[in-house]
């Protein structure tokens, strides 16, 4: 998709592909033949830059044709370079101004929380994305209204534009500052299917604080010269670079 779009965000795209599979094929409670049931789970890609991968797995999900992929980022296609709930099915929210999804997730919990409804809400956030202040807020709101519907997932790859999130406003040590925040708070593999399974289809009953889940991540997972590259952070491959890129990941 970005090879033919020519723009697009594939490190990225790689390092959250495993965590977007494992939430629509195990654990999402959606039905693509009615997007806005509302008894469905909620989930926000709130690192929206990385549409490549939410729109594949939406495709491949029901939400609409995979033919339409070949569209991506094209003049009034309905898959953008940031996901618009007006035009794509399936789109929970709006994003792509880093630290807006967070908020929005912390409002569709609290929703849930006031109505006793039985839904439960999924975000994914960046960790470079974790230095806007605006996911601290509503962290803190979160914690507070002890949202057990709530369950964020950091894609926790290390990289953000231009640098390491550590040399450009460190976030360590991450999983400490969530329980500061009245979190739980649990690190995996955020490659590791099984083990992402079993933390998200985990019951919230019992718990009484949301959910944290510091995924480790790599991006550009799958691709050897876009593997833990800043400089993937978005790009194009070359037609050598795509071939490979297609050769190691077994297409």
């Amino acid at each position: 998709m970005v090879y033919r779009a020519k723009q697009g965000h594939p490190g990225g795209d790689m390092s959250v592909a495993d965590i977007l599979a494992t939430l629509y094929f195990g654990v999402l409670r959606l039905d693509p033949a009615s997007p806005n049931d509302p008894k469905r789970d909620r989930f926000i890609l709130s690192k929206g830059h990385c549409t490549g991968a939410l729109y594949a797995t939406l495709a491949e999900k029901g939400f609409f044709p995979v033919e339409q992929l070949d569209t991506y980022m094209q003049p009034l296609s309905r898959l953008n370079g940031h996901p618009n709930r007006n035009s794509t099915p399936g789109v929970e929210t709006n994003t792509g101004p880093l630290g807006h999804g967070m908020p929005v997730a912390v409002g569709a919990a609290i929703a849930g929380q006031i109505d006793n409804a039985d839904y439960r809400v999924f975000v994914v956030v960046g960790d470079g994305e974790l230095q806007e202040g605006s996911n601290w807020e509503a962290a803190l709101t979160a914690g507070h209204r002890k949202l057990a519907n709530l369950t964020l997932v950091v894609d926790r790859n290390g990289l953000q534009q231009g640098a390491r999130t550590e040399d450009t406003a460190a976030l360590e040590p991450l999983a400490d500052k969530w329980r500061a925040f009245g979190w739980e708070v649990v690190e995996v593999d955020g490659h590791d299917h099984d083990a992402l399974l079993s933390i998200f289809t985990a019951p919230a009953t019992g718990r009484t604080r949301p959910l944290c889940v510091l995924a480790r991540t790599h991006k550009g997972q799958g691709v050897s010269f876009m593997r833990d590259q800043v400089s993937w952070h978005h790009g194009v491959p070359n037609q050598a670079q795509y071939e490979l890129a297609l050769q190691e990941i077994g297409q």
